[in-house]
């Protein structure tokens, strides 16, 4: 499963507000090129949402996801106008009676448009199976 999302500085403000993050590193031009980044960065929670979310937009095309267990690593700072890659790689499946579903576990990645591992993640989901609409 794989993603692509780009960062432009009014994405990244927008997000930002939207999560209630107030780092100026996020929202003040001059304040984050004044910063060891020297630019914008995205807050944290912008490339893990998107990545977590490329797991449900994938499995909902056929089957019920749902988010059990997330573990993130931000590696590096996700600056302004980045072009990220996501990708998840399955690890293991099988199916769980008591879940009626297949609980499945997988390896996440994020790589910025140099080749740069900017956040890595592991996942843990049931994916249920679709129940027919009457």
């Amino acid at each position: 499963m794989e993603a692509t999302l780009e960062l432009p500085p009014d994405s990244i403000k927008s997000f930002a507000t939207l999560v209630n993050d107030q780092n100026p590193l996020h929202h003040d031009d001059a304040y984050a090129e004044a910063s060891r980044f020297g630019s914008l960065i995205a807050s944290g929670t912008q490339p893990t949402a998107h990545l977590m979310a490329v797991l449900a937009t994938h499995f909902s095309a056929y089957a019920q996801p749902l988010g059990l267990e997330f573990g993130i690593k931000l590696v590096r700072a996700v600056k302004v106008n980045d072009v990220l890659a996501m990708r998840w790689l399955i690890t293991d499946a099988h199916w769980k009676a008591s879940l009626d579903g297949d609980l499945v576990k997988l390896d996440g990645e994020v790589l910025n448009q140099l080749g740069e591992t900017v956040v890595k993640a592991t996942a843990t989901i049931v994916v249920m199976p679709r129940k027919a609409r009457a």
